[in-house]
């Protein structure tokens, strides 16, 4: 990949739309000469919580999933794609640091530090009014995705986060909505915090209500107000039901 495609790439990252071409020139080869740039291998742990020292990734090409760990089970918060800037958790109080970062297929990132984040963004004032959007709306989506293991069964919980890959990346069509990603249940059992056999019985409830079909491994919505009703319902709701 040579320097105008690099440029090019990063310009597509959500904290530096806005920018020049020849501004995100300049962050990118300020970033190189310190050895920013890191490839991974599917399967790779980059980020976990004994490291001292927090960073700011930019997701250049490939996929990368941030979860938590309870004992032996895995608890995936979120599944960050290309042009997205992540980590931001590793500069905020404590006890949302307790993440792991793991590349799902062959990958490169750019990694900052705080320094670079601070004179980044004295240098590019509003690249940090982006950061602090960016941070706040992944602080609400944390906290709703716990609240909702917290607070609601499985179908809920599964609907809850159906919702979110669609509004992520779904694909519209007439009648009908898709979620172009192929996610196991054992998968998606780490994302809402239950077993595969769990995700299993909640599809196939989700299914008879007449929200969603399975169709080649992918999720499609049959019917986007019944499952916002879905993703609504509490323990106590989901236990008269």
């Amino acid at each position: 990949m040579n320097q105008e495609e690099e440029v090019e790439l990063l310009s597509r990252v959500d904290i530096f739309e806005g920018l020049s071409k020849d501004e995100v020139r300049e962050i990118l080869e300020d970033l190189l000469q310190r050895n920013a740039e890191i490839n991974l291998s599917a399967g790779e742990v980059f980020y976990t919580p004994q490291q001292p020292d927090g960073k700011l990734f930019i997701l250049k090409k490939g996929r990368v999933r941030i979860y938590r760990t309870e004992g032996s089970r895995e608890f995936t918060l979120e599944m960050v794609d290309a042009g997205t800037v992540f980590g931001e958790v590793a500069f905020t109080p404590h006890a949302l640091r307790n993440a792991y970062a793991e590349a799902t297929e062959p990958s490169i990132l750019l990694a900052m530090d705080r320094a670079d984040v601070e004179r980044l963004v004295q240098l590019k004032p509003q690249v940090g009014i982006k950061i602090i959007s960016l941070l706040s709306e992944r602080l609400h989506y944390y906290e709703t995705r716990m609240q909702d293991v917290t607070l609601k069964e499985v179908p809920a919980r599964l609907a809850s986060l159906i919702l979110f890959l669609v509004e992520s990346e779904g694909v519209k069509r007439p009648g009908e909505i898709s979620i172009p990603t192929r996610y196991s249940h054992e998968h998606l059992g780490t994302m809402i915090g239950a077993n595969r056999e769990a995700v299993t019985r909640a599809f196939g409830r989700l299914q008879d209500e007449g929200v969603l079909q399975i169709r080649r491994r992918l999720i499609f919505v049959d019917d986007i107000e019944a499952l916002q009703r879905a993703a609504g319902r509490l323990l106590e709701e989901e236990s008269f039901s």
